[in-house]
Formats: structure tokens, C-alpha cells, sequence
């Protein structure tokens, strides 16, 4: 296979698609996505057959048994995919949608309507599930993808494309809608992210090391997150008992999820209330706590902290802690080490929770809240295709809106200008 002109006929069949589908009634998009989970729901045996393929692969490849994890499709996940793509269909439609309509001086009326991005390419890693997740939001909010999944996972993205065919099929919609990419060669992804005339977006989902390199090879916009090193910051008029719940839900309710708190920061005159009680339960759970000069001082069996742990993602159970002499020093800190994922303050403090809200640098900014909400379904977004950190136009999860650009549109009647 000539991977170049195999890549530039999917583009261009993406190409082709993506104006059919941009004027497709919410109706019809809405009728593939529910047929697509009907699809899905009487094709359970093909598709836990196929994953068994990829997991007996994986397993000869010598794939760790978390990886393993992430590629396996339980009946639990085939059940959240189903329900995942009626939910989508449940959604409003964006598209179309025309906001902040006024008049001026000149008597025309200007406003802005919702269109669709255009071609989509996603690239991901393990889990066959996002073939779906990313297959209906970007019908619903109608663009076309190309999604290329990992090697790994080959006969399971297969065979879930192919219930995506019969639902697009179902509705009338073109094949191409939705193309998933045949081949395992790497050189698939280059050509992708490579293919301005073709592809509008890349959106990558997986380790750092796929991600920095398409940031630094696309010549499409890309949407990503490379990391997600995430404060909570306990302030001098935290509620202890807010402190205490929100640090350990920030950091324990799952270890290896991007908005997982990684660096605990604490009001010195705090710590002593505080501390030894946090980090009895934080031990009492298995999660080794480091410490910067001040915390040992105050918890001495604590493992010294090095500068390299401020700017570290664990993603396991490994929390770093360091004491502030005031709000200042923990914004200065976040914005510093931070990747610009979400941070959290604890306080009773109104002005204070104001000005943490519009000084910190991240996506999503809280208050009293465990970070573990930056999440697409949790934000009452549905779905999401992933989370950007980036300033563009779409910031923090990315759902149906963030797959969606805007356009001025003018009215008027007979106006010229003078």
C-alpha cells in the first residue's frame, strides 16, 4: 500500500463528505447516531471476538497489563458506548444557531451563526471506545473525521466501524462521514496531520510523547492537552473539613486521569491544622506524600520534594506538597509550574475565590470543588472529544460547541453602504 496516496484519498473523500453532512438535518444525524447504537448492541459477540484478537496480540507483544486494560471492551463498555451515542443524539444541535444579533447605526442586523469545523482528524491510542465517542461528536456537530486509532487495537476499531457504516447507511448519510484509517503504518499519522487541503483539525488523544509530536510536526490547528499537573490550594480561611474532602477526591478518586491533583499547596498558617491529618489519610489510602523544607519540618517521614516534582504528572498514587505564605505565592506557583489544566482553592473567602478565579492561568479554575469535575459529561457538555489547554477557541473539555467555528452572518434589505 502506498501510504501517501491512500491517506490523500481519505482526505479527499473526508473533503467530499463534510459538505454533505454540514447541511444534514438534526433529524437525520440524530437517526444515524441511534441506529449506530443499535448496531452496536447486536453486534456484541463480533466486537468482544475482534477486541479477544487484539488482546491476544497485545499480550504476545508483551503490552503492560495497564495497557491491556485500556484496550480490553467489556460488556460495561459496549453498554456505555450504546448509551453514549443516545445521549449524544439527545444533545441540541449547535449547528445553525445564530447568537448576538443586533442592529446598527447603518440599519443592517450582524450576528454570528454556529457551523461545523469541517475535516476532522483524531488520533488516539488503546481504547476502542473512542472510536465511537469521537465518531458521534463529530456527526452530531456535523464534520466529517478520520480517526486512526493505535496499532494495537486494529480489530476492535474495525469492527466498530463497521456498526458506525450501518448507522450512517441508516440515515442515508455518505460512507465517508466517518472513515476509519486501515492501516497500521506510522507513516499514516504524518501524512495526517499533513494534509492542510484536506484535514481542518487534529485532535490527538494518548501519551505525551504522540501529542508533542504532532504539536510539532501538524501543519493543521491542533486541539490537545500535553499535561495535567493540577493544584488544590488550601487557603488561610479554608472550612477544614471542605479541605480535607476535596484533597483527597482530588487526588485518589482515580491516580491516572488528567485532572487528577498532582501538587498539594497549603497556607502556612494552615499547615499544623491541617496537615497531619490530611496526610494520616493520605498514607492510611497507599499515596506517597513529598514535601518541600517546610513540610518536613511539620512531617518529618515525608520524602524531601525536588524542583523536578513541581512540574511532574504522576498519574499514581504520589502527591507533592508545599506550604505558601499567602494566595499570591500559590497563584505564582500554579501559573509557574502548572500545564494549565485546572487548579482549585479552598476558601471561605469571597474576594479571595474572585481573584483566584481571574489570576490563575487554566482552563478550568475552581472553587471548593474537587478538580476530578473538569470532565465533558460532568460540565453538562454530554461528551467530550478531549481537553485543550490551549487559547484558542476551544478551551477545557471539548465537547459539541468546541467541534463547531462561527461565522458573522449580516441581514438586511436592500442596505448599501454610504
Amino acid at each position: 500500500m502506498n501510504v501517501k496516496e491512500y491517506m490523500a484519498e481519505l482526505g479527499q473523500q473526508a473533503r467530499s463528505a463534510s459538505r454533505a453532512i454540514a447541511k444534514a438535518d438534526t433529524s437525520v444525524k440524530n437517526r444515524a447516531l441511534l441506529a449506530m447504537a443499535d448496531a452496536i448492541d447486536a453486534s456484541r459477540t463480533e466486537l468482544v471476538a475482534a477486541n479477544a484478537k487484539d488482546l491476544e496480540q497485545g499480550r504476545i507483544n508483551g503490552l503492560d497489563d495497564a495497557m491491556l486494560d485500556r484496550l480490553e471492551l467489556k460488556q460495561s463498555q459496549i453498554d456505555t458506548m450504546i448509551e453514549g451515542l443516545r445521549q449524544v443524539a439527545a444533545l441540541p444541535d449547535p449547528i445553525g444557531a445564530i447568537t448576538d444579533m443586533n442592529y446598527l447605526p447603518s440599519g443592517i442586523q450582524v450576528g454570528k451563526m454556529r457551523v461545523p469545523l469541517g475535516v476532522i482528524g483524531i488520533i488516539y491510542e488503546s481504547r476502542p471506545n473512542v472510536t465511537v465517542e469521537a465518531a458521534s461528536l463529530c456527526l452530531k456537530s456535523g464534520n466529517a473525521t478520520i480517526l486512526r486509532g493505535g496499532s494495537e487495537a486494529i480489530h476492535s476499531n474495525a469492527a466498530v466501524a463497521e456498526c458506525i457504516q450501518v448507522g450512517l447507511q441508516a440515515a442515508g448519510l455518505p460512507a465517508d462521514t466517518v472513515q476509519v484509517v486501515k492501516t497500521t503504518d506510522r507513516e499514516a499519522v504524518g501524512e495526517l496531520i499533513t494534509m492542510p487541503e484536506y484535514v481542518d483539525v487534529i485532535v490527538p488523544r494518548g501519551g505525551k510523547g504522540l501529542i508533542e509530536r504532532i504539536s510539532r510536526d501538524a501543519k493543521v490547528a491542533v486541539i490537545k492537552h500535553l499535561d495535567g499537573i493540577c493544584h488544590v490550594y488550601i487557603d488561610e480561611d479554608a472550612d477544614k473539613s471542605k479541605a480535607i474532602n476535596v484533597s483527597i477526591n482530588s487526588k485518589t478518586h482515580r491516580y491516572g486521569t488528567c485532572n487528577t491533583m498532582e501538587t498539594l499547596l497549603v497556607h502556612e498558617a494552615r499547615a499544623a491544622s491541617i496537615l497531619p491529618e490530611l496526610a494520616e489519610r493520605y498514607q492510611a489510602i497507599g499515596v506517597e506524600l513529598r514535601g518541600c523544607e517546610a513540610t518536613l519540618a511539620l512531617l518529618p517521614n515525608l520524602k524531601a520534594a525536588s524542583d523536578e516534582d513541581w512540574e511532574t504528572e504522576y498519574l499514581a498514587p504520589i502527591l507533592s506538597i508545599k506550604l505558601v505564605s499567602d494566595m499570591d505565592a500559590a497563584i505564582a506557583h500554579i501559573n509557574r509550574y502548572g500545564s494549565h489544566h485546572t487548579d482549585s482553592i479552598i476558601t471561605e473567602n469571597y474576594t479571595k475565590s474572585r481573584s483566584f478565579l481571574r489570576e490563575v492561568d487554566s482552563s478550568s479554575v475552581m472553587v471548593n470543588a474537587s478538580t476530578r469535575f473538569a470532565d465533558g459529561f460532568e460540565y453538562g457538555l454530554g461528551a467530550e472529544i478531549g481537553i485543550s489547554t490551549d487559547k484558542i477557541h476551544a478551551r477545557g473539555p471539548v465537547g459539541l460547541e468546541g467541534l463547531t467555528s462561527q461565522k458573522y452572518v449580516v441581514l438586511g434589505d436592500g442596505h448599501i453602504r454610504q
